[in-house]
């Protein structure tokens, strides 16, 4: 990687700060939304399916094959290289869902109906406040490690390319916005103090940058064509992992198929256009 300045090192964490605080949009619609109808919500997280799949595999995995290539100066090796970081990428993600408990893993996605059930003085809930609050700040912790490397994954993807990384923290805020409502729903029902509420959710979002910053220090000093080559495959491994096992199945549960797949066309569509238009500035 070459030479960072100072105004791009600041332009990669600020987009990687904002996505992380979209946690904070998720936690004021939760108290101030009314609506039943999830259907934007269901194409905004197809639409950042889309986004992510579309530029794992045609822009950020190209460029992992490319780094390790040129690195060791062999195609074929740059292509094994390449899989075996993609799929690592897809490994680590899976263990940090496994390490977190079912009930409060922000990647078991729940139905609209458990979402509704969770809403202030819902005449539905029987769950005790204690217990409920109890949940509310393990999903914030469970969210907060699940956002260290995808926080990451967007600082990394801004400091390579600022219109890919617009892009890609546009597509973790929108993904971000039902995790800061799983976080905040239960706390608010349970104290009924809708700024402790929100103050979890945006800590949980927090993580982003953080994970960010500690990555990228921890990696600069050893920045040349292997460790780029790895990071972009497990990013982009991450970006897939996130995608498939959160992002799809959670705008089917808000959605339908039809939203769905209008979501992840325009998200294709988006990216694809934003790529091309990179190239030709």
């Amino acid at each position: 990687m070459q030479d960072i300045s100072f105004e791009t090192f600041l332009f990669a964490f600020m987009l990687t700060l904002l996505a992380g605080l979209s946690t904070s949009i998720g936690a004021l619609l939760a108290f101030f939304s009314k609506s039943k109808n999830y259907t934007i919500l269901s194409m905004g997280m197809g639409f950042s399916a889309g986004v992510m799949i579309y530029v794992s595999f045609m822009e950020i995995l190209v460029k992992s094959k490319e780094s390790f290539t040129e690195f060791y100066s062999s195609e074929i090796l740059g292509d094994s290289f390449m899989v075996l970081s993609f799929f690592a990428g897809i490994a680590l993600t899976a263990l940090i869902d496994k390490a977190i408990p079912e009930d409060v893993n922000p990647h078991e996605t729940k139905s609209s109906s458990e979402l509704l059930e969770l809403k202030p003085h819902s005449k539905s809930s029987i769950i005790k406040n204690s217990t409920l609050k109890r949940t509310g700040i393990f999903t914030a912790l469970a969210i907060a490690i699940h956002n260290f490397p995808e926080g990451f994954a967007t600082f990394i993807s801004a400091l390579e390319n600022p219109t890919l990384g617009i892009t890609i923290a546009f597509a973790i805020a929108i993904h971000n916005i039902p995790e800061g409502m799983a976080v905040s729903l239960p706390i608010y029902h349970a104290t009924g103090d809708k700024k402790s509420a929100f103050w979890y959710a945006t800590l949980s979002g927090l993580a982003e940058p953080v994970g960010a910053l500690v990555g990228f220090f921890l990696l600069f000093p050893f920045m040349g064509g292997a460790t780029l080559g790895i990071t972009f495959g497990l990013v982009a491994g991450i970006m897939v992992y996130i995608s498939f096992d959160e992002l799809l199945p959670a705008a089917r549960v808000y959605g339908n198929a039809h939203t769905t797949i209008a979501g992840i066309t325009i998200g294709m569509l988006v990216m694809a256009i934003s790529l091309i238009s990179f190239k030709l500035i």
